[in-house]
């Protein structure tokens, strides 16, 4: 009951909220584009996209309750900026944009079901490690690679872990000092303990120690190689090792031990397909995207592995589509070598633009690829 109950509202508030309704009303029109809730410090609160710029605005005005988010970002605004975008993906990419740049914070979370959805991130640094993660949080700041997007977090975090047994790789904490073998202060400093307090893995012999000089930069760096050509898909070195072992265990009438590593490797191939899989979804997001816009201000987009590399106003004269072919084609050369990492900046507009096809996928209509018997350049479907 106390939700139905209004609150006063700041000091101010009131006035504020009024001359920004009013200059809507006078201004803003139905059409696509983004718009941003502006503090009076100049701090950009929310960013926001619509179809409809002036019917999404007006709605703000209409929250019934303080509580509402709506109303809390009005009664903390000064002013709202708007701009209009030839299309709806167009004012998509640019509120992507705009979220990344400024960071608002009634920008909670960036509008995409990443719920569902998992990375493995290879960090950086002398001893990198893989954790799984659920996105980037769109720092702008963020380092590493990425590998994904994975269905089942979980799923995921199990297989991770056998990786990280079959070559030996650190799952502690990323601040945890590193001391490798091949470090020349080692030889001045007090001698390493033999047992490292809390680690367990080097103990057992599934982590290859480089935190108490168990291993070289060199050793450890090569292991992480091995890492990532799996997931690349161009080596099945840590599955051999598991089968190998398998093996050497069966052959000792250790059967149950056997058992356990036949399970290991079982999820570590069945990782390697599902990657597999997702090689082949987001190499299909490569081609030319054309997006018919407002009032004929059509744009073409030229996408490869779920990023806009490059886009434009649709060429219309004979030189105009020289130029544009020759762009194309830079970017989607079958020439270029297979990339199968994502670059954090990457990952979410890989993940926006995934969604994009998946919620309307008629829009894959719009697309050409080059090279496969279709122009790179023609006219926009309506």
């Amino acid at each position: 009951m106390s939700r139905l109950r209004r609150q006063p509202e700041p000091p101010g508030a009131a006035e504020a909220v009024a001359r920004m309704r009013a200059a809507v009303r006078a201004d803003a029109v139905d059409r696509p584009g983004v718009y941003r809730m502006v503090g009076g410090d100049g701090e950009v609160l929310y960013v926001g996209k619509s179809k409809q710029v002036r019917s999404r605005l007006m709605s703000y005005f209409r929250c019934e309750y303080p509580a509402d988010k709506g109303a809390r970002i009005l009664r903390q605004a000064d002013r709202i900026e708007w701009e209009y975008t030839p299309s709806e993906f167009a004012a998509l990419l640019v509120e992507l944009r705009l979220i990344k740049r400024y960071r608002p914070r009634f920008n909670v979370a960036m509008k995409r079901d990443a719920r569902n959805h998992a990375f493995i991130k290879v960090t950086r640094g002398a001893a990198p490690k893989l954790v799984v993660v659920r996105g980037t949080g769109m720092s702008g700041a963020d380092d590493g690679v990425y590998y994904g997007p994975f269905i089942g977090a979980q799923r995921l975090a199990d297989a991770l872990r056998e990786l990280h047994d079959a070559l030996g790789l650190r799952d502690c904490a990323l601040d945890t000092p590193m001391h490798f073998s091949d470090q020349p202060e080692l030889f001045d400093a007090p001698p390493l303990p033999s047992r490292t307090p809390g680690c367990i893995r080097y103990e057992v012999h599934k982590c290859l120690g480089p935190c108490v000089g168990g291993c070289s930069e060199s050793q450890y760096a090569e292991r992480v190689r091995m890492a990532t050509a799996f997931l690349d898909g161009t080596d099945d070195g840590p599955v051999a090792m598991l089968h190998r072992e398998m093996e050497a265990a069966s052959a000792r009438l250790a059967y149950e031990r056997a058992a356990a590593l036949r399970d290991k490797a079982k999820r570590l191939t069945d990782l390697r397909a599902q990657f597999g899989r997702l090689r082949f979804a987001v190499e299909n997001l490569s081609f030319v995207y054309t997006v018919p816009g407002h009032e004929g201000d059509d744009r073409a987009y030229v996408i490869r592995r779920g990023c806009v590399r490059a886009e434009g106003v649709v060429p219309r004269s004979p030189a105009e589509r020289k130029a544009w072919r020759a762009t194309v084609d830079s970017i989607l050369s079958p020439d270029r070598r297979p990339v199968h990492a994502v670059p954090a900046h990457e990952v979410d507009e890989l993940m926006l633009l995934s969604s994009w096809f998946r919620r309307f996928p008629a829009e894959l209509k719009r697309t050409k690829t080059p090279g496969r018997g279709r122009s790179a350049v023609g006219r926009t479907k309506g």
